[in-house]
């Protein structure tokens, strides 16, 4: 068990711990009476069996509620469903979410806590590399809706992050370079150590070797932990962290969601880098060597349906008649720009 980070907020604060005994962090920390495990249904068979099992051999009361896997989940249907479910089994504003699988798991059930009975409190475990490193921590929850991706949403901040890299073990080889789309971006954004590391390690870090995976997940995790704590509710220096999303969101909906995010981000940044060298604030040379890397952990680049205006206007990062463009200047900074659509 380590800490790897405590997230210092206004008005509350957490922890986030990697390679933490799950089991022992529920016996010395009591968040609520009784805990709901949501999950998918592919998790619920790996992992969240186990954990209740192991939970109530210590006398901690628990209940599983899942969905059937996938981003096409991720409705106010399914939420209903789930609230539903706790109510029958006597779930109240004492009892609290434990939030196992992956970034749809843990948006979908962060919005569930935030709303169920006013707000519960809960506590995130990731179990796929892009929740450990993004979706897990600072608070965003929600749901997608017909015009877009997690348009209904609140900020509600979790009470714990417990990451543990074993549930790495089960995950495809296409769910690790998802979640590596997103610890490119953190490269880009924030520093050119981490993303020369991954020029250097990449092979290394998709064989999931134990060093490597630490030290991505570690830094990744340090970089938006202290962005968020900048900016928890996206108002300014935390949209940095949306970088290659604009149109990565919009790639994501006209392919139905059949694209992963990762994926989809990464071609939303190589869409970024052309207009930030078009805008004469990045150079070529730099937008090639994040092409390259982006290619070297085996993503996309390139789209034959490239989102237009229309596409994009749905997105959260509009305001008014202006949608923000997160740019890079070089590797490691990045600058936020408004773009009047036409």
């Amino acid at each position: 068990m380590a800490l790897i980070k405590e997230i210092k907020l206004s008005t509350e604060s957490y922890k986030i711990f990697i390679n933490e005994n799950i089991e022992s962090f529920f016996k010395k920390n009591k968040i609520g009476q009784k805990y709901a495990i949501i999950t998918d249904d592919k998790v619920k068979k790996l992992y969240a069996i186990k954990l209740k099992n192991e939970l109530q051999k210590n006398k901690i009361e628990a209940e599983i509620f899942s969905f059937k896997n996938g981003e096409k989940q991720k409705t106010i249907n399914t939420l209903e469903t789930l609230a539903n479910q706790m109510v029958e089994k006597g779930f109240d504003r004492k009892d609290a979410i434990i939030a196992l699988g992956g970034g749809v798991v843990g948006d979908l059930a962060g919005f569930l806590a935030s709303t169920y009975m006013r707000g519960i409190p809960y506590i995130q475990v990731p179990t796929t590399l892009l929740a450990m490193v993004d979706s897990s921590i600072g608070g965003k929850t929600g749901v997608d809706i017909s015009s877009g991706k997690n348009l209904l949403g609140t900020f509600h901040q979790p009470q714990a992050v417990l990451i543990n890299t074993n549930y790495l073990q089960t995950l495809s080889q296409q769910q690790i370079k998802n979640g590596v789309g997103e610890i490119i971006k953190y490269g880009v954004i924030s520093s050119k150590q981490l993303f020369e590391y991954l020029e250097k390690n990449m092979q290394n870090i998709l064989d999931l070797k134990e060093e490597n995976i630490n030290y991505i997940i570690k830094k990744s995790v340090i970089i938006k932990a202290e962005i968020v704590e900048q900016d928890e509710k996206e108002s300014n220096i935390r949209m940095i962290l949306n970088y290659g999303h604009t149109y990565g969101h919009a790639i994501e909906k006209i392919s139905n969601y059949k694209l992963l995010h990762g994926y989809a981000v990464a071609i939303g940044m190589v869409i970024a880098n052309k207009i930030a060298v078009e805008e004469k604030i990045l150079k070529q040379t730099d937008s090639e060597r994040i092409k390259n890397l982006i290619k070297l952990a085996g993503l996309p680049t390139t789209t034959l349906h490239k989102p237009k205006l229309k596409d994009l206007l749905s997105d959260k990062k509009k305001e008014g008649n202006f949608i923000s463009f997160i740019l890079p200047t070089k590797i490691g900074e990045a600058v936020i720009k408004k773009t009047q659509c036409q």
